[in-house]
């Protein structure tokens, strides 16, 4: 039973899983697959509607998920174009709405949900000029009247990504130590404040440590703590070491849940998770442990592929700064990063066993490079895939720069400022370029 647990899951992984999930091929059937053809929303007295517009019937079932409260929708045999769940904005409701290929030929539709709420669907035939429809209806016992009447997003609706930063080691567990005598727990926890401190200064964007001293913490209480956070991001800072000192570089790390990308992954994330022998399956909230097992894994492979989608964009940063030891997004199964729901990476910054990295990770000069660098694969990452409902996500519109145009005079144009518009669009010049398309930030 596990080994077929895991053949599925591996097959999730390759198609990415439930946070983004890929297009595949369509294989012959029988029956031919359901597509949804849109989804749609509207708001009613007490209650939201999810209307599934479909070519034609199909069989469909729902349960709900508590801490955190998840409505988990299936449908059989069923295609949905990528991305069509982004259409529904974050309410006050639904938190963010996933979805993924399920047994190869089902679709998964996860709602993560702001609070309890009651479910109930019902399938629509086809009337007057409407097809075949799956009706989602979310009921809350509390008269809301966020919920009752659809807004255009406001500045105070919107809130800021938040990005868990995890200093690596602490306390009774050193890390790995220098030649000099440099502690890989005291340089992590200083990088991550530099980078906390760099992140919190663009706006949009909120990071917060999962420790602020020097203190040991177990694998999953650093997972649960960036759950309490709501975080929509975890890095990781480690330094590596190896027995020879010429080894050198920056490398980063996203999570495999079949084997690692090299044997160095492998030892490394071996060596990690050594420290913490006590981590174990986060508390999913299901009694039947089967069912908590795959939901566990389902969500870890929902991650990975927007894990090394953020991996890939501060490895493009982190090379300004540092040799990379690795020129690609390494994985590999490290406990640290099966945080459910938050994709995760771990930054290794840099040798501490080679004698002039060591020097430079004690350099307050060189830790706020890396801050900087990692900061810049941050930004550029949720500029394109930041969640619904966050600042960084809303666009009261779009301005195709023209010849003369300079930040100022656009950001006149639609009464915001000019470090708002650099924020919302990752820009960290005011050079345009004739053509280029800006998102003109909720303001």
């Amino acid at each position: 039973m596990r080994n077929n647990r895991r053949q599925f899951l591996k097959h999730l992984a390759g198609l990415g899983g439930v946070a983004t999930m890929s297009a595949v091929p369509f294989v012959a059937r029988a029956a031919a697959a359901t597509n949804v053809k849109d989804i749609r929303l509207s708001s009613h007295d007490g209650y939201l509607r999810l209307v599934f517009d479909l070519d034609k019937s199909v069989d469909h079932s729902i349960f709900t998920l508590n801490k955190p409260e998840r409505i988990v929708l299936d449908l059989k045999n069923t295609k949905m174009v990528h991305g069509m769940v982004d259409r529904v904005r974050a309410n006050s409701m639904i938190r963010r709405i996933r979805s993924g290929v399920q047994n190869n030929d089902d679709l998964r539709v996860v709602f993560d949900l702001q609070h309890e709420v009651k479910p109930r669907s019902f399938i629509l035939g086809p009337s007057a000029k409407s097809g075949h429809r799956l009706v989602l209806d979310l009921h809350t016992e509390k008269s809301n009247p966020a919920v009752t009447k659809e807004t255009k997003p406001t500045k105070k609706q919107l809130r800021d990504v938040i990005i868990a930063i995890d200093a690596g080691h602490g306390g009774r567990d050193p890390g790995a130590t220098g030649k000099k005598g440099t502690k890989e727990k005291t340089v992590t926890l200083q990088m991550a404040q530099r980078l906390q401190k760099k992140i919190n200064q663009q706006k949009g964007m909120k990071a917060v440590l999962t420790r602020k001293n020097d203190r040991y913490m177990r694998l999953r209480d650093r997972i649960h703590k960036a759950r309490d956070y709501h975080a929509d991001m975890m890095i990781s800072l480690h330094a590596d070491s190896f027995p020879d000192p010429r080894a050198r570089g920056s490398s980063v790390y996203a999570l495999s849940v079949d084997g690692a990308s090299s044997e160095t992954a492998k030892l490394l994330a071996e060596k990690e998770n050594a420290a913490d022998m006590l981590f174990g399956d986060v508390n999913l909230a299901v009694e039947d442990e089967m069912v908590k097992e795959v939901l566990f894994d389902l969500s870890l492979t929902g991650n990975i592929q927007s894990s090394l989608d953020i991996g890939d964009e501060i490895l493009k940063q982190i090379k300004h700064v540092n040799r990379v030891h690795k020129k690609q997004v390494q994985q590999a199964g490290f406990a640290v990063l099966k945080a459910p729901n938050i994709p995760s990476v771990l930054l290794e910054a840099a040798f501490i066993s080679n004698p002039r990295e060591e020097k430079n990770l004690k350099s307050s000069a060189h830790q706020k490079k890396v801050a900087n660098a990692v900061s810049k694969g941050v930004a550029n990452y949720f500029a394109r895939k930041a969640p619904p409902g966050t600042w960084l996500s809303a666009s009261a519109a779009e301005y195709k720069v023209r010849s003369g145009d300079t930040l100022g005079s656009i950001a006149k144009k639609y009464k915001t400022s000019i470090e708002n518009l650099r924020a919302r669009n990752a820009m960290y010049t005011s050079s345009l370029n004739a053509g280029q398309v800006l998102k003109i930030p909720v303001s």
